[in-house]
């Protein structure tokens, strides 16, 4: 697929700001998107190279950025540095420098999606001696093949800075509607802002089977492919797998144990809420172990020691585990405030 049509898609998205219609405007397109492309698509709709629960980043700072737009234009760094302070946003100066840029391009082919998507994912697996040259050369290879607008997307896309506004909710109800649409009987109004759907119950039905799929994945790269080409069947034959974080259930509030039995019913389980955060701990068939957090922050590299403890004494050849993990402090046996490992989640 052309880079150029998803382009369009993200020009689109920026005219509104209706949930509905943003979620209309995804679904019309994924008709469009083969299984193949389904994934570049998906992920970059949401402006990620990675799923969210991957820790690896694309690694472009503003400065890298600049001197990639100074070899893909000819423009010196300080003219484009010039621009910036006018526009305040590197992808709108992308825009207007690509319309003018001096230097003759070498590489006249339309951009893919598959293209834009293999050279920046490329970029967050350099390192050592020559990094900045070789980054740079990746980014200016596609900002001298891009059209204005594209560069413009180029550029948001390496920053991390997309903002189309398309949540988790547009995303899934995007799928629901382009591959099920038809069996749902739904129909967009864009006058009214609005949602007919002829058998509400059927509509649960798939939206239910959309949001199961995901919360075993958290990609919806890998929900549309499934949904696309083996549809309801597809989506329930997903499950969990090891290496990926699956959605926690996460606990409801309630101020008073009266409200919390008017809940849950009874009887009931009660037990102590320990101030310490959610891991997932995964372990493959080979003996590497992941942890994640509950947001799917992939944490292995912060706690080795909890690595460790679960390497020792947890019996399986793999697993998931769900828990909770807690600061102590052997001196004197009692446990410590979240406080004191929370600065440990966060640390890079």
């Amino acid at each position: 697929m052309e880079y150029s049509k998803l382009v369009d898609i993200y020009e689109q998205l920026n005219t509104t700001t209706k949930r509905l219609e943003k979620t209309h405007i995804i679904s019309e397109f994924l008709k469009e998107v083969s299984a193949d492309d389904m994934e570049h698509v998906m992920l970059l709709l949401e402006g990620r190279i990675f799923p969210n629960y991957d820790a690896r980043e694309i690694g472009v700072a503003s400065r890298l950025m600049l001197k990639s737009l100074s070899v893909a234009t000819g423009i010196s760094i300080e003219k484009i540095e010039n621009e910036w302070k006018k526009q305040g946003d590197l992808g709108l100066v992308a825009e207007v420098l690509v319309k003018t840029k001096k230097q003759a391009t070498l590489h006249s082919a339309k951009l893919t999606v598959k293209k834009v998507f293999d050279n920046i994912r490329k970029l967050a697996g350099l390192e050592g001696e020559g990094t900045v040259d070789r980054k740079t050369q990746l980014i200016a290879e596609l900002l001298t093949s891009a059209k204005p607008v594209e560069s413009k997307y180029i550029v948001k896309t390496i920053l991390g800075e997309m903002r189309i506004g398309v949540g988790e909710g547009a995303m899934r109800d995007a799928i629901v509607w382009a591959f099920f649409g038809g069996k749902i009987g739904i129909k967009y109004t864009k006058e009214m802002n609005d949602i007919d759907v002829e058998d509400r119950e059927v509509y649960n039905k798939y939206a239910d089977a959309v949001q199961h799929a995901y919360d075993m994945t958290n990609e919806f790269a890998v929900v549309a492919k499934a949904a696309k080409s083996k549809g309801l069947d597809g989506l329930e034959n997903i499950g969990m797998k090891v290496g990926i974080p699956i959605q926690v259930m996460l606990a409801l509030k309630v101020d008073t144990i009266e409200e919390a039995f008017e809940t849950v019913g009874k009887p009931a389980a009660i037990e102590f809420k320990y101030d310490g955060f959610r891991i997932q701990a995964h372990k493959d068939d080979k003996g590497n172990i992941k942890l994640f957090t509950r947001r799917l922050e992939d944490v292995t590299r912060q706690f080795p020691d909890v690595v460790e403890f679960v390497k020792k004494n947890v019996k399986g050849k793999s697993f998931i585990i769900d828990s909770e993990a807690v600061g102590y402090n052997k001196k004197n046996g009692k446990y410590l405030p979240f406080q004191s490992i929370s600065q440990r989640i966060k640390r890079k």
